[in-house]
């Protein structure tokens, strides 16, 4: 019987522990990051704090919890910025509307970052609570890591002509 309720206790601490809101009124509980886990608590005491996601080619990606007037720009900085591997020219921010409807909207970041017109009304979207930010990307490959391939099949090939060798002498 005490192996039953410690496995039952064992499968129900998560559900405890997952069960929050989206919205928080600030207060004064301590401060977390936990770079590992993927949490991080830079919420304001004195304001109210919304739970956002970063996916993606982030340095931090995870779960955030953030004041409701931080933008595009602040989430992006607190998560540490987009690696050297991300598609900038096509941010997306995933939503799910009060009426369970779905939004993907899509912008291009490199506007703010590399743009030249002042005037240019740039179309970054405001986030919300349950925002998820993805930040696409694909891994790039330069000279070293193609070095580094050819060298593993190179040396797989001469252990190998090596060990015909020795085997038919």
């Amino acid at each position: 019987m005490k192996y039953y309720l410690f496995f039952l206790t064992i499968l129900l601490y998560p559900l405890s522990l997952s069960a929050q809101e989206d919205i928080q009124i600030g207060s004064l509980k301590n401060f977390r990051q936990q770079a590992q886990g993927g949490y991080f608590d830079y919420s304001n005491p004195d304001a109210i704090n919304i739970k956002i996601m970063v996916w993606g080619f982030v340095r931090y990606p995870g779960q955030y919890i953030i004041p409701s007037y931080s933008s595009v720009n602040d989430l992006l900085a607190l998560a540490g910025g987009p690696t050297e591997n991300a598609n900038l020219d096509d941010l997306r921010l995933f939503r799910i509307n009060k009426d369970s409807s779905q939004t993907m909207i899509k912008f291009d970041y490199n506007d703010l970052l590399w743009g030249e017109d002042l005037t240019k009304q740039l179309k970054i979207p405001n986030i919300q609570a349950g925002d998820i930010i993805i930040v696409p990307g694909e891994p790039r490959f330069y000279f070293k890591d193609y070095f580094s391939i050819a060298l593993s099949a190179v040396s797989t090939l001469v252990s190998v002509a090596t060990l015909l060798l020795v085997i038919f002498k």
